[in-house]
């Protein structure tokens, strides 16, 4: 395997929301040099303490999976329910779609996925057995519950691994029972 950089998210300084109603850690972001409004991807850790708004990304395609805590719902602007997030169900949807979390069961934290439309796109997997897993252009590995052995690292819960470009597969095996990891391939869109 290529050398890969080592993620932990609680190392990770938080920082607060583009729209401040909550808190981030931003894992990566790309390409190099690249910001908040000029992304291609980005992948970070929320965490929700309350009822609050989502921050605005248009132009941005999201995928959302919840990692701790009982999950949240989702209303429109109206107020209508849109969608209830239970933990490991990974949910996509437009980053200018206009959302609202209630946190119906308490605090929560949830992965996001951002890719900029038409330059980069997502596939998010929530793995509980041992696999070989597939790169993309850019490849994150997150273990959300238990230990992992990934490739030749082994990594506790919120920690993991990056890799850039293609590559052998890594594979991927629970050291535990109940073990989840969630496998992130972002790949430039080169559709017509």
């Amino acid at each position: 395997m290529s050398a890969a950089r080592c993620i932990d998210v609680g190392a990770i300084a938080p920082q607060r929301w583009k729209n401040g109603a909550g808190l981030t850690r931003e894992i990566a972001l790309g390409p190099a040099g690249s910001g908040l409004d000029d992304f291609g991807w980005r992948l970070s850790v929320a965490e929700l303490e309350r009822d609050a708004p989502f921050s605005a990304f248009p132009g941005i395609d999201r995928c959302i999976v919840v990692i701790d805590g009982a999950g949240m719902a989702l209303h429109d602007a109206a107020g209508a329910p849109v969608r209830t997030l239970a933990p490991l169900q990974p949910w996509a949807f437009e980053g200018e779609r206009a959302l609202h979390a209630r946190l119906t069961h308490g605090a929560c934290r949830d992965f996001n996925v951002m890719t900029r439309r038409g330059a980069w796109r997502a596939e998010l997997r929530v793995l509980r057995e041992p696999a070989p897993l597939a790169r993309g252009d850019v490849t994150a590995l997150l273990v959300v519950q238990g230990r992992w052995r990934l490739g030749g690292e082994r990594c506790e819960a919120l920690q993991g691994l990056l890799l850039d470009g293609a590559g052998e597969a890594v594979q991927a095996v629970p050291l535990e029972a109940n073990a989840a990891l969630l496998h992130v391939r972002l790949c430039h869109d080169r559709r017509p």
